[in-house]
């Protein structure tokens, strides 16, 4: 009984790992598009900064399995422009 309870203990602490994953990579993409958002004149007040949250989001699996790749190149990717709908191959916005 102990060993089904030391392998749910690693399954937890490896759900743990990739949730904070996905938050991190949320918040930092947050945070630009905030930044992006004040830089082109949108009005960012604080009672919409309090609604936002990295969780709140439908490409979060939290029953599936992640792959984490390493990108190809430094930094963030490009943020898509909300006034083009198009997407790429990977299902991606561009």
């Amino acid at each position: 009984m102990i060993h089904n309870f030391s392998s749910m203990e690693d399954q937890l602490g490896a759900l743990g790992l990739a949730l904070n994953r996905v938050v991190l990579f949320n918040s930092l993409y947050i945070d630009a598009a905030v930044k992006q958002l004040a830089a082109d004149g949108f009005p960012v007040t604080d009672e919409l900064l309090a609604r936002l949250c990295p969780l709140q989001y439908d490409h979060i699996n939290f029953l599936g399995r992640y792959a984490f790749t390493r990108p190809s190149a430094p930094g963030l990717r490009q943020l898509r422009d909300p006034h083009n709908d198009a997407e790429d191959d990977d299902g991606e916005q561009d």
